[in-house]
């Protein structure tokens, strides 16, 4: 057996031992029901979601210390997850849907809905969500386990739609250094952490493109686990960056589940995010795609990888250089391999700068919006000086 897989099932067994001891003592806090954003069309919804035990995180706030965060990370990671419940997910029109946690508390739900709620915040659509029923052994337990996902549809009038990496291409990390990245993530939180110069505003001349309306859809991808979610979720809203399904993955040692005939991945990282990305493209087939990542890990493999699969339907990949020539992916041999065989272009950059003065060119942003990138870089990057 895989050692991976060993530890993997290991802590999945002793994690639901643990967590059924504490309910039989009533040592477990109040459930809560977390949704997530997700997306989906006018004729299918994806909703994913998890029950458990109420962690005890109060809000992040601006003047948390670091000791505060790192007692906030342990309680995100120090999760009692609540697997076979039934939860239900509400329709207008009295369509309900019923779904059965997972051993890890995550519910996934495909929909394909006989009508649609009405969107609340423009691109959003509600999909309340509720606890159905517990199983035996959790009887007994209570708490508020009621929410309401968000999904996200977009409009007939989207122009293209945005994958983004999350590490080291929207939030400093620095995933090519480990110990550096521990305390990075362990001792931050959606206030202090840094985004990358000019982000915010290069995503928000993508969000608007060439017809100045906020239509464009954002998708970020990325193999933090789901346990940062409240983080990151914050973090986009804070600095102004376009809102998103986030694309997270479920455990940090287990192995990917392939289908049968299937070949391996070179990594979890890579068969996670190859997957997330090809189902994002398959739900939209007559919408072109930007590309965003960094060469600290497999972004530009796995980006040309999508494109291959996917013929014509990327527009362009933009890739930022992380500045670590040992830790970094070769781009340049990926790039012109990738403009040979497909046309595509795979952009090495060194800033958001660079990457929005050619999507003004490309036709994929404004002259205004480039102009607004180049103030936000000077300003943010004389923030980081100062």
């Amino acid at each position: 057996m895989d050692v991976r897989q060993w530890l993997s099932d290991a802590f999945e067994w002793a994690d639901a031992a643990i967590t059924r001891w504490a309910a039989r003592l009533g040592r477990l806090r109040p459930l809560h029901l977390d949704v997530y954003r997700s997306y989906g069309t006018p004729h299918r919804l994806y909703v994913k979601g998890r029950l458990l035990a109420d962690r005890g995180l109060t809000p992040q706030t601006e003047a948390d210390s670091p000791w505060r965060n790192f007692q906030a990370m342990y309680r995100r990671f120090n999760s009692r997850e609540i697997p076979g419940a039934r939860v239900l997910l509400c329709l207008p029109g009295g369509h309900d849907y019923y779904v059965t946690t997972d051993s890890e508390g995550y519910f996934t739900l495909v929909i394909d809905p006989p009508s649609m709620p009405p969107a609340h915040d423009y691109l959003w659509h509600p999909v309340p969500a509720q606890l159905s029923r517990l199983p035996y052994r959790f009887r007994g337990l209570h708490g508020t386990v009621r929410a309401t996902a968000e999904v996200l549809i977009p409009p007939p009038t989207a122009e293209f739609g945005v994958i983004s990496d999350l590490d080291d291409t929207v939030i400093v990390t620095r995933a090519t250094h480990m110990w550096r990245m521990l305390r990075t993530v362990l001792l931050r939180n959606a206030y202090s952490h840094e985004p990358l110069a000019g982000v915010a505003a290069f995503y928000q001349a993508l969000l608007r493109g060439l017809s100045e309306r906020p239509d464009n859809p954002f998708f970020y991808v990325s193999s933090s686990p789901w346990n940062l979610y409240d983080v990151l979720i914050d973090f986009l809203r804070l600095r102004g960056i376009p809102p998103g399904p986030l694309l997270l993955r479920d455990t940090l040692i287990g192995r990917p589940v392939l289908a049968e005939g299937e070949a391996a991945p070179a990594s979890s990282h890579h068969h996670h995010k190859l997957k997330e990305i090809n189902q994002v493209l398959d739900t939209y087939p007559h919408l072109s795609f930007v590309l965003l990542g960094d060469n600290g890990q497999q972004d530009p493999v796995i980006y040309a990888e999508v494109v291959r699969r996917h013929p014509g339907r990327v527009r362009v990949v933009y890739i930022r250089d992380v500045g670590v020539p040992k830790r970094s992916t070769p781009v340049a041999p990926i790039a012109a391999a990738l403009r040979r065989d497909t046309g595509v272009e795979m952009l090495l950059v060194t800033d958001y700068l660079a990457a929005a003065t050619h999507a003004a060119q490309c036709g994929l942003i404004t002259a205004a919006g480039l102009a607004q990138v180049r103030v936000a870089t000077t300003k943010d990057d004389e923030k980081s000086q100062s």
